[in-house]
């Protein structure tokens, strides 16, 4: 039913996300060709600038804090930004198949079935609050706001896997290998309870 939808919605994000990337590879381009300012390119660069700064700066402060050329930022937002919308297909087409296969359950009166699919949809949610505290990992976390939430959630399953795997660097694989476990976890339930 709604995954007829999917199909619509993962083509209008791919196609955004197209516009999006060759607009950066645009400002990348201007970045080191540095146009005149008074041509027309000039002011289409400059524009496009402007259009893209709120989304390239953060990866331009990144960038600068490991003396690295900030002009590159775009080639770090590209990829950022296809991965959130990898995720983001991802989440958008696993609430659909939740929505479906439990519509599905109820519909034929399958309590096995429907106790799968609400488990799944268990597992989905806490794998999106690791993947919320993932990408929110650089912000502070206080007590009173949603990402403090996040955080006292997956604290107990990402805490002792730190202690484990301690990060590497600046890098903690240890949200990587959560969401592995937790994604294979899924594939389990979904044999046991719904295949």
């Amino acid at each position: 039913m709604l995954s007829t939808i999917y199909p619509v919605i993962q083509t209008v994000v791919i196609y955004a996300m197209l516009v999006f990337v060759i607009a950066l590879i645009l400002r990348l381009i201007f970045n080191y060709s540095d146009p005149n300012p008074f041509g027309a390119v000039g002011r289409f660069s400059y524009n496009l600038k402007k259009a893209t700064d709120r989304f390239v700066y953060p990866a331009a402060r990144l960038l600068a804090t490991f003396r690295v050329d900030t002009r590159l930022a775009p080639l770090v937002t590209i990829f950022l930004s296809i991965v959130l919308a990898y995720f983001t297909l991802q989440i958008i087409g696993n609430t659909f198949f939740i929505i479906d296969g439990l519509t599905d359950a109820i519909l034929r009166n399958n309590a096995k079935a429907l106790i799968g699919f609400v488990l799944y949809a268990l597992v989905s949610v806490y794998i999106l609050f690791i993947f919320i505290r993932f990408l929110a990992s650089w912000f502070v976390f206080t007590r009173n706001t949603f990402l403090g939430f996040v955080r006292r959630v997956t604290d107990p399953v990402l805490l002792p896997v730190q202690r484990l795997i301690p990060p590497i660097g600046m890098f903690d694989i240890s949200p990587m290998l959560v969401l592995l476990l937790l994604g294979f976890l899924q594939t389990i339930i979904l044999r046991a309870f719904v295949y």
